[in-house]
């Protein structure tokens, strides 16, 4: 495909993932900045349309919901129908789905642009070439972009809130008895697997020792699926930490996140949108690879990761030791607590070093 001067409308196929959909924009962005003048379309599944919400570089969030409203061939004609009235001329294709990218070419995009996997390579008229070697998911995308002639030196991801969100976190923590002037410390205990998660006693630990020497406010985040870790880690504490898993939607979640002077949390979305909105991180990771997934750009954060002898990324779900999460100790999050602590100032950090510099 000849990669034009402009295109018109171009809608941008999304993954499934809340973090890999923040991964996302900064391929958004320079899209956005390469083709100015153009109608630029997200599609996205149901649950991490949030993400994309309030970004000013997109003109319009289209919801797939293949699990409900698109289920089945009906629910997918009457999506393709609905497609073709938009007139696309470009499909980014971040998915990697043989069924996503056949849907577009129904829709009757003409132009097809992502990674040739074996499948589909046939539908793509655009094909970027698979990498020899794994890169981090933000450079993983940019590679599509630059493909297509955008400047893709830009690696910070986004995620947009308003004041509303703000102001709502602010009334919900005074109701918890939580001041302005207080050291706030967020701590994100789920996962969307088990293998992923901090030791549910650890978090409860670490609470109550940074309620006792720094005089910590805690708040424990997390979706709905997360507030039964919650109660039990509250249960495992001597000091009384505040409960908002379950409680906050992601707008409201990332204004708690930017609110908080520190989060700590495992290797999940919540941590990726910590990130997005400055809050400086300390991020534990086990099975998977910070390198290929964890906090990236320049941000405020430090990675936890032990080397247990296993190999790095993990998917195996029936692991049933957990030993590469069990082998970060308390006492390793509090000294990296404690050196961030000391050169830092109302969540004003100035080490930005880069990720590879950044593993513990």
């Amino acid at each position: 495909m000849k990669i034009k001067a402009s295109y018109k409308r171009i809608l941008i196929v999304e993954v499934n993932w809340l973090g890999d959909v923040l991964f996302s924009t900064p391929l958004i962005r320079a899209v956005r900045e390469k083709f100015k003048d153009a109608y630029i379309a997200c599609m996205v599944v149901p649950r991490c349309r949030e993400i994309l919400e309030y970004n000013p570089r997109i003109d319009e969030i289209i919801v797939y919901d293949e699990k409900g409203e698109h289920r089945g061939i009906w629910g997918k004609l009457r999506f393709i129908l609905s497609l073709r009235k938009k007139r696309f001329d470009l499909a980014i294709l971040l998915h990697r789905s043989f069924t996503r990218t056949f849907l577009t070419r129904l829709s009757g995009i003409k132009n097809r642009a992502g990674y040739a996997t074996e499948k589909r390579r046939v539908l793509l008229t655009h094909p970027v070439e698979p990498l020899d070697a794994p890169l981090h998911k933000v450079e993983y995308f940019l590679k599509i972009a630059e493909s297509l002639g955008c400047d893709a030196s830009f690696k910070n991801y986004e995620f947009f809130i308003s004041d509303r969100e703000k102001k709502h976190i602010e009334e919900e923590l005074s109701k918890s008895g939580i001041k302005k002037e207080d050291l706030l410390v967020v701590i994100n205990p789920g996962g969307n697997w088990l293998p992923k998660r901090w030791p549910e006693e650890n978090f409860a630990k670490l609470a109550d020792f940074l309620v006792a020497k720094y005089g910590a406010k805690v708040v424990i985040s997390g979706g709905k699926p997360d507030m039964e870790i919650a109660i039990r880690i509250k249960k495992g504490m001597r000091e009384v930490p505040a409960i908002f898993a379950g409680k906050t939607n992601l707008k409201e979640l990332a204004a708690l996140m930017e609110r908080a002077d520190f989060v700590i949390s495992g290797d999940s979305g919540p941590m990726h949108i910590a990130v997005a909105r400055g809050a400086s991180v300390i991020a534990l990771f086990g099975p998977t690879s910070p390198r290929l997934t964890g906090p990236y750009g320049n941000g405020n954060y430090r990675i936890i990761q032990k080397d247990v002898g296993c190999e790095v990324p993990c998917y195996d779900l029936t692991c049933g030791n957990y030993r590469c999460m069990k082998a970060i100790t308390v006492d390793d999050v509090t000294r990296v607590f404690d050196k961030i602590y000391k050169n830092a100032k109302n969540r004003q950090i100035q080490d930005k070093t880069h990720i590879s510099d950044n593993v513990i």
